[in-house]
């Protein structure tokens, strides 16, 4: 199951980087699943006439759907619609029930992801009704039918379970229409195909456009058993094998008839690449990890959970638009295959503002045309920013100072401003070390966001104490945005915030409570301020009371 639920808080704590964005930009489906959701018996379901009891409003569906298409691919669709089969309260439990197989999708016709994911879903129950899979497709509306929902556990949309006799388990498989095929078939039959003529071979590669090719003199021993571990293991790649050498060398051309032999099998320029490690299940799962990515993916809302949750920790992101990033492809690819299996190369288009703009906010680039190439390193949550031009030699250097960690972080800020008059001092990401951190005054911090709503309470009283304690030279009170300015030494989650930072140890701020009065404040800051750091006796007597 994946999680696409999300929060529209932003959070600038750069911690589990992956996550953070994760979260930005609501890439994961939520899944929910009951280990036994239906235990009682029920008479089976009669599928004669199945094409009359799928068929529902189409034209209303597919407008509930969200799914906008030209008239030939709509009729397409509403043809591959009919074996969905469409459930209702009533006919739920006598579904699971009289089935070995159902593959199930919950769905909110609101829910855009639910429009993203059931052209797919139709896709592929078409694919494995033709390759005569037993399951059987079905789909729940969880706001027409909320009984149905409720029985089933579905609390997020669009929700995706296998009941097997039954039971329901959960998917973790992709979400495009080819990775759900071969998730399906590797739980409800054999996990590899055995390939044995050239005939078979080639009906095999015209449907499978990456793969893994397993080739063995028996299919027997414990690595022949490593093997199939691994292909049972793994959720989204499919698995062959042959013992004959004509049929290997078809599928993987590169092999000198070396037995037993793995290799992965891929539709782009590193087409073909061999395992080389030890047969073991892990090995061979992590090679896969490792390796099936393109040089360059284009990254979508489908993989995008794939991408993030892969052991690949650095990560270069292209920004551009469609038509620019035609023209990097290549110089790309030829930077990426220098960096293969170290760095993962990502293109986003910038016309797909759900994925980019999150990012590029992270940046402070939301509002600019130009192509940007940016990185992660996911080990220890930093970002960085290319702002040399994009030539290949330019980008090498970049993907180097990133995998040795010679790269200086990246932080946003605003220009800095002018302070002279201002009884409350603003900070910027480029003034906070100076005014807050190097400065021998004490500093009472305010960090605030535009968009929190509990803020401008805070900011009121927080300039009626620096009307209050003006004129004290010991003393600084300011503010910063936390939401355009960034310093790897201010980790704050939760907004307002207010952090005192006292003269004599700036690296242990103290964290005020926001709903304290003002009078709470005021005792707090002539506490810590005391005379011996600049508060005179008659300072003393004057800011008695507020």
């Amino acid at each position: 199951m994946v999680n696409t639920m999300s929060t529209t808080k932003p959070t600038f704590k750069l911690v589990s980087f992956a996550l953070t964005l994760l979260i930005l930009l609501s890439f994961f489906i939520s899944v929910t699943c009951s280990e036994s959701l239906i235990n009682d018996g029920s008479d089976d379901v009669d599928l004669e006439g199945l094409e009359e009891l799928l068929a529902i409003d189409e034209e209303e569906e597919e407008k509930q759907q969200g799914i906008h298409v030209k008239s030939s691919e709509a009729d397409s669709l509403r043809k591959a619609q009919r074996i969905v089969l469409e459930l209702s309260n009533e006919r739920v439990k006598s579904v699971i029930d009289g089935n070995e197989f159902v593959l199930l999708l919950g769905y909110a016709p609101w829910c855009g992801r639910s429009a993203e994911l059931m052209p797919q879903f139709v896709e592929a129950a078409t694919t494995l009704n033709e390759i005569g899979s037993p399951v059987l497709m079905a789909k729940v509306d969880a706001d027409r039918y909320p009984k149905a929902a409720s029985l089933l556990g579905i609390k997020g949309y669009p929700t995706l379970l296998l009941f097997v006799n039954g039971t329901s388990q959960m998917y973790t498989g992709g979400l495009t229409a080819n990775e759900i095929v071969i998730w399906v078939t590797k739980k409800t039959g054999a996990p590899i195909i055995r390939l044995d003529t050239l005939s078979d071979t080639e009906k095999f590669m015209a449907k499978h456009q990456m793969f893994v090719i397993g080739l063995f003199e028996e299919f027997e021993g414990s690595k022949y058993e490593e093997f199939t571990k691994a292909a049972v293991a793994d959720n989204e790649i499919q698995f062959t094998e042959t013992s004959k050498t004509e049929v290997a060398k078809v599928l993987f051309p590169d092999n000198e008839n070396k037995k037993p032999f793995v290799g992965l099998v891929k539709s782009e320029p590193e087409k073909y690449v061999a395992f080389e490690g030890t047969f073991e299940k892990d090995k061979i799962l992590e090679f896969l990890e490792y390796n099936k990515f393109p040089l360059v993916t284009v990254m979508t809302e489908l993989n995008s959970v794939r991408v993030h949750t892969g052991p690949v920790k650095l990560q270069v992101i292209v920004f551009a638009k469609d038509e620019e990033f035609k023209n990097l492809l290549l110089p790309l690819q030829n930077v990426a295959r220098k960096f293969k299996a170290k760095i993962l190369f990502l293109y986003v288009d910038v016309a797909e503002e759900n994925l980019a703009k999150p990012f590029l906010t992270l940046f402070g680039l939301e509002d600019s045309d130009k192509t940007a190439v940016t990185a992660f390193d996911n080990r220890k949550s930093s970002k960085y920013l290319l702002e040399s031009d994009l030539s290949p030699s330019n980008l090498e250097a970049f993907c180097l100072g990133l995998l040795h960690d010679t790269l200086s972080p990246y932080f946003k800020s605003q220009p800095i401003p002018e302070n002279k008059e201002a009884t409350v001092q603003t900070v910027v990401g480029r003034t906070f070390e100076d005014l807050v951190l190097i400065s021998p005054q004490n500093v009472l911090l305010e960090v605030h966001t535009p968009w929190c709503i509990n803020c401008e309470a805070t900011s009121k009283q927080v300039e009626k104490l620096a009307k209050h304690f003006k004129g004290l030279e010991n003393l600084i009170i300011a503010r910063i945005d936390a939401s355009a300015n960034e310093h790897p030494k201010l980790q704050v989650e939760d907004f307002p915030t207010l952090l005192f930072y006292p003269s004599g140890d700036k690296s242990n701020p103290i964290k005020l409570p926001t709903k304290s009065s003002l009078k709470d404040l005021a005792a707090f800051i002539k506490k810590n301020v005391r005379t011996d750091r600049g508060i005179t006796s008659q300072d003393e007597t004057s800011k008695d009371e507020l």
